[in-house]
């Protein structure tokens, strides 16, 4: 069974190619996000995935303080007002969830019942900030 689930997890990292993602987190009820291009897996156990986000970020300061993130795969036909709202525009100015569907679950951000993205969370006690 444990071989299994590796096996589907190294499977799944395996097939992350060149894309764009969301990178979410939160801090306190606070939750914001960004367009990143650069992630990869690492390992299957523990699931491990590295991301780069820029120190000057919401975000960053987000993840560093809740030790948590998820990623949302952006699908294909993902369109460009919806990207330039994570791209374009800094969590410090706007809101950037407000109208966008997701759902807050064991402390992690699940994207998976908006049409745009679906989510791969963190679950890693490991943050390198």
């Amino acid at each position: 069974m444990k071989n299994e689930r590796i096996a589907r997890i190294y499977k799944a990292l395996s097939k992350i190619s060149y894309g764009i993602y969301v990178v979410s987190s939160k801090k306190g009820n606070e939750i914001n996000g960004q367009i990143v291009n650069s992630l990869f897996g690492i390992v299957p156990n523990p699931p491990t995935v590295a991301v780069s986000i820029n120190k000057e970020n919401l975000t960053h300061e987000y993840i560093q303080k809740s030790r948590v993130f998820s990623v949302s795969i952006l699908l294909e036909d993902t369109s460009m007002s919806f990207i330039g709202r994570f791209g374009f525009k800094s969590g410090r100015d706007i809101k950037k969830f407000d109208g966008v569907r997701y759902k807050i679950e064991n402390r992690r951000i699940d994207t998976s019942t908006n049409e745009e993205m679906t989510s791969v969370n963190n679950r890693n006690k490991e943050i390198f900030v």
